[in-house]
């Protein structure tokens, strides 16, 4: 089995989830990383005991890496990105892809030039309970789906916001959607059918910031179903995500990483083993601090990558995949700034 060599660009807090996410991983080997802030990248390095190279220009001179991870904050990352593609390095990068459909139309056709693999990064697809949830979508267990919401009622300090680049639009392309929600949004886009078009308010309410601190927008998808996106980061003291899904003949509710409601019209054996398993909260899932989250499903979502790579085959996260949630997100946004409806493409 082929081992694959891995820099990491970028060396804040997340860094450290993609440093332990690939020492985790048998045939993954951590070899380098860089920052902009010399001592930031010297102080991972030594935590690893890896190189810490200048910038990522050097890095990607690198004969000895394959693959890079980009963990720089949202709206740094379509460059380099960029530049590691022209180097022949596949990438693995933090969401959002980046701010903009422009960036990350950029970055998707630099892979394709090169032949190089772009994969996002979207660890909450890898949690265990999606499995029996989407086995049940694809076997119509729901019906006519007519509802699904989502909800991140999170909470921030203003400390948090205090740094150089978290709410703001040039930098973090957005707030408590872009940043924190983009999980479970990124969850509609994957289970259910395209959405339509969206109607959205967002407000800044709890922090001194220049994005969004709370939105609200409800969708209507191709399929007819309706839906409820819900996402803040000034609901103290922070509370579980909670992900719904209803239809004619069904009803799933997740709380975190937790089935709390599992019932259909055609009751099955299966369906008291899938409570029984998946019917215990596990964690805070970072609801009011981001060191909280558990870098498990980062090696999940990283040993898929090295698997599609190893076997030739598309990567389920690609950049266009990935791209969707941001496509989602920016509707909201401009819904929410031109107070109408925005049709997606």
């Amino acid at each position: 089995m082929k081992t694959w060599n891995f820099g990491i660009i970028g060396a804040g807090l997340i860094a450290d989830f993609h440093a332990r996410a690939i020492n985790d991983i048998p045939n993954a080997k951590l070899i380098g990383c860089c920052d902009k802030i010399t001592d930031k990248a010297k102080q991972l390095a030594q935590k690893y005991q890896i190189t810490a190279f200048e910038n990522y220009d050097e890095m990607l001179k690198s004969d000895e890496i394959d693959i890079v991870t980009i963990a720089t904050p949202s709206g740094l990352h379509a460059e380099p990105a960029i530049a590691a593609a022209k180097a022949g390095k596949h990438v693995l990068c933090e969401k959002p892809l980046d701010i903009t459909l422009e960036r990350i139309d950029s970055m998707i056709e630099a892979h394709e030039k090169s032949g190089t693999y772009l994969g996002g990064i979207f660890p909450y697809r890898f949690n265990d309970y999606v499995v029996p949830l989407r086995k049940a979508i694809d076997a119509g267990r729901f019906g006519t789906i007519n509802y699904t919401g989502v909800y991140v009622p999170w909470w921030r300090t203003d400390e948090y916001y205090k740094d150089s680049w978290h709410g703001t639009w040039d930098i973090d392309g957005g707030g408590a959607l872009m940043n924190q929600s983009i999980h479970m949004v990124d969850m509609i886009c994957d289970l259910l059918a395209p959405v339509e078009s969206v109607q959205a308010f967002t407000a800044t309410l709890g922090h001194k910031m220049e994005a969004e601190d709370t939105a609200a927008a409800v969708l209507r998808f191709k399929s007819g179903t309706l839906g409820i996106i819900y996402g803040t980061t000034a609901s103290f003291p922070g509370q579980f995500r909670r992900f719904e899904i209803t239809g004619t003949k069904g009803t799933v509710i997740n709380v975190e990483n937790t089935i709390t409601t599992w019932q259909f019209a055609d009751k099955r054996p299966e369906d008291k083993e899938i409570l029984t398993k998946y019917g215990k909260i596990e964690g805070g899932g970072g609801v009011a601090d981001p060191a909280a989250i558990t870098h498990e499903n980062h090696a999940r979502n990283f040993n898929a990558f090295l698997k599609a790579l190893d076997e030739k085959k598309k990567f389920k996260i690609d950049g266009l995949e990935a791209r969707k949630a941001v496509e989602l997100i920016l509707a909201i946004y401009q819904s929410a700034k031109e107070q109408r409806i925005v049709r997606l493409s």
